[in-house]
């Protein structure tokens, strides 16, 4: 177990440390399990509660709750931020030796740079290029002519599909599949015909794509990601969407083909994105919001309807069915009333 120095990490995340310089960190915890040697931190007021009682050696907060804090403190305006910087510092990840595994199946024409790690169980297809520094987990496939970037990881099972081109530094999580054909069908009449899928998928430097997420190949031009770009669990990007540098989505989110989503977007979990729209820079969406129109401005929009007892929505849905009479009755009544109005001035005249 290696013991950190709190000044240290203080000065290497960019915090104000009020307290021992000297305090030795072994581990990070959450406030309320948190033991002497643990560093925690709070972001969110809910956990204020805990402050007061946690047991940490150290606690990341924002000058508003240094007060309350019984221990010693990194004061930042952004806590969160300086937990991750720290997290990376404590606990970084296992270095991988160079080489590759026996059972790792490599063509002859594939580029591998000498410092880069093949688990086992790994295919690498023909004309292939590895950079200096990837790490390709246990039983990844990488196709044909695939470009992977300097000191990239691809953890485990995650398929590159012939052609994909990954920037640097990005990470990929377990059972991701990058450019599988887009779903390109024309109708013949009532009969589906394969539209073939002939781009392929670019992604930029330092992005994160999470497990099961599925980004397809373009139709003709490359679906691309940029550089920075986060993308959570379980997410399917279609053919030829092209998301801005420094984009966050969120679990279970879906878009559609060709949609073009600008940079420092936000979109949170199951957010359902029609195809061929247009998203400006910095827009954000809620949770669950359904997206069916573009967006030329910036912004923070929703468009779903929250949980209600089941009761209570029957009667919404019942009376939202009853709207087109509403109005049409409305308009009769506006009708009437401005006909007595005509009529009693033609009275008075």
């Amino acid at each position: 177990m290696t013991t950190h120095r709190l000044g240290d990490l203080a000065r290497q995340a960019g915090a104000r440390l009020i307290g021992d310089a000297d305090c030795g960190i072994t581990g990070l915890s959450v406030l309320q399990e948190a033991k002497s040697g643990s560093i925690s931190f709070l972001s969110n007021s809910k956990y204020r509660k805990y402050l007061k009682t946690t047991k940490a050696s150290a606690v990341i907060l924002e000058q508003k709750f240094l007060d309350e804090c019984p221990t010693n403190a990194l004061v930042s305006d952004n806590p969160y931020l300086v937990f991750a910087k720290i997290a990376q510092l404590i606990a970084p990840l296992p270095e991988k030796k160079a080489g590759r595994h026996v059972s790792a199946i490599v063509a002859s024409s594939a580029c591998i740079d000498v410092s880069a790690s093949i688990g086992p169980g790994v295919v690498i297809e023909d004309d292939a290029v590895i950079g200096a520094g990837v790490d390709i987990g246990a039983g990844c496939v990488i196709g044909k002519g695939c470009q992977i970037g300097d000191d990239s990881r691809l953890v485990t099972n995650v398929t590159l599909c012939h052609g994909v081109t990954i920037g640097s530094r990005v990470l990929i999580h377990p059972g991701a599949i990058i450019g599988s054909d887009g779903f390109g069908l024309a109708n013949d009449n009532g009969v589906w015909i394969k539209v073939p899928q002939l781009g392929s998928v670019c992604v930029g430097d330092d992005v994160e794509i999470g497990a099961n997420t599925t980004i397809d190949r373009g139709a003709i031009n490359d679906t691309l990601i940029g550089d920075g770009v986060k993308l959570d669990n379980q997410i399917q990007i279609a053919h030829n969407v092209e998301i801005g540098a420094h984009t966050a989505i969120a679990a279970c989110v879906g878009v559609a083909g060709s949609t073009r989503i600008g940079k420092q977007c936000t979109l949170a979990g199951g957010v359902g994105v029609v195809g061929h729209l247009e998203i400006a820079d910095n827009v954000h969406f809620s949770a669950q919001t359904l997206v069916t129109r573009s967006f030329t401005e910036p912004g923070y929009f929703s468009g779903n309807l929250p949980a209600v007892p089941n009761s209570v929505w029957r009667k919404s849905i019942a009376r939202i069915r009853q709207l087109e009479d509403i109005a049409q009755r409305v308009r009769h009544l506006e009708k009437q009333s401005q006909q007595m109005i005509d009529d009693k001035l033609d009275q008075d005249i």
